[in-house]
């Protein structure tokens, strides 16, 4: 049996201000757009929650909860920085570590162990080396698969471990009387599917037969899935990177199945230019663009597709990440009934390489236009250093003939 281990940094773009800024320390801090902006919360502190505040909040709703707040805008460099410091913190403990954002991973520490004594020893020094090395907490869930562990790095917010049961009655027992939004892929959508029905808590789902949460949802596979859940059996895999990244790809769960095909368009947009901004942070070129796409029946699809020529910048990311798209979802076809609403979206770039021409194969009779390339190059390099200031600009508002 595996032992994976979830950490996820406390409120991590607010506790790194609070480095810069220890000023701050112990009143309601937002960081985001201005208090009177069009824009969201990125991140507040557990001062500011308080208040009812939460992340992708917009700022002016936030403002008018708690005027007496203090409004920052995100530095992204900073947070690159102290980020990178903790993942460096995270491969001493074990090499298998699997990023799943700036602030959050997956850590597979089953051969570590016994260097420490015990999981829950490993997992106690890895937050006293957080805070030493990088000034700030994290909380740490340690259980035998990924759901168990993300659940647990939630229990004891902030600055806290929990190490879950591994034997599947004791796992029954523990989520029995946990509300079923716990469960991955449960959303608001979703819990207001199954209320009328008397499903509040994952012990009802634990309890019903799948052939009757089929009929319920509408999906056997999705029932499947929830079943496996609530009953604590998911994924115990760490996808880490063995000697430099193989790919570089994000991707977004949606709170409830999204039918708003340009809400869903938007948000690959989105994860395009984050993608872009990871990417650029080394000197690399992608030959291939990918997405992956998850239906309300948890069905899954993947599609891919070459560059013209190896990128890094963000217009042809967008341009490869919408032509797959719209191949998925094509503009003039219905939702047809929620079988088409998004449950997931994502988007990557595969097949990488350290030089622009390395391995590839020119067309004798139309090359490349490399100077529109290095064009796009240099605006998205200049877009990121704009991103880390805090200012939000994408390059969708540029003329397309750029």
């Amino acid at each position: 049996m595996k032992t994976i281990l979830h950490v996820d940094m406390d409120a991590f773009f607010a506790s790194v201000e609070l480095l810069v800024h220890p000023e701050w320390r112990g009143k309601p801090l937002i960081v985001g757009s201005g208090p009177h902006e069009r824009g969201v919360v990125s991140t507040c502190s557990y001062e500011a929650r308080k208040y009812g505040i939460h992340s992708a909040m917009p700022s002016r709703r936030a403002y008018q909860l708690c005027p007496h707040a203090i409004f920052t805008p995100p530095n992204g460099e900073l947070y690159a920085e102290v980020s990178r410091k903790a993942f460096e913190v995270f491969e001493s403990f074990t090499p298998y570590v699997e990023g799943v954002s700036i602030d959050e991973a997956f850590l597979d520490i089953t051969g570590s162990i016994h260097l420490y004594g015990n999981a829950r020893e490993l997992g106690e020094e890895l937050r006293r080396k957080i805070k030493r090395v990088c000034g700030v907490t994290c909380s740490v869930g340690i259980a035998p698969n990924r759901l168990l562990a993300k659940i647990g790095s939630e229990e004891n917010k902030p600055d806290g471990l929990t190490l879950m049961p591994f034997e599947s009655e004791e796992i029954a027992g523990f989520l029995k009387y946990k509300p079923i939004s716990v469960l991955w892929g449960v959303g608001r959508k979703t819990v207001e599917i199954l209320k009328p029905y008397g499903i509040t808590v994952c012990g009802d789902i634990q309890a019903l037969p799948v052939e009757r949460l089929a009929a319920i949802l509408g999906s056997r596979s999705a029932a499947n899935a929830l079943k496996s859940y609530a009953l604590g059996i998911s994924d115990d895999n760490v996808y880490w990177k063995p000697s430099g990244e193989k790919s570089v790809s994000n991707e977004h769960t949606f709170g409830e199945d999204e039918p708003d095909r340009d809400v869903v368009r938007s948000k690959l947009i989105e994860l395009a230019e984050s993608v872009g901004r990871r990417f650029r942070r080394e000197k690399r070129w992608a030959k291939t663009a990918k997405i992956k796409f998850r239906n309300a029946a948890f069905e899954t699809v993947s599609k891919q597709m070459p560059f013209e020529s190896p990128a890094r910048d963000d217009i042809s990311f967008r341009e490869k990440a919408l032509a797959l798209f719209d191949g998925l979802w094509p503009g003039n076809e219905p939702s047809r009934g929620g079988m088409r609403a998004a449950r997931l979206i994502g988007f990557g770039v595969t097949n990488i390489q350290d030089a622009p021409d390395a391995e590839t194969q020119l067309d004798l009779f139309e090359p490349p236009d490399t100077e529109k390339l290095k064009k796009r190059e240099r605006l998205s390099d200049a877009l990121d250093k704009l991103h880390d200031r805090g200012l939000n600009i994408s390059s969708k508002t540029t003329p397309k003939r750029s």
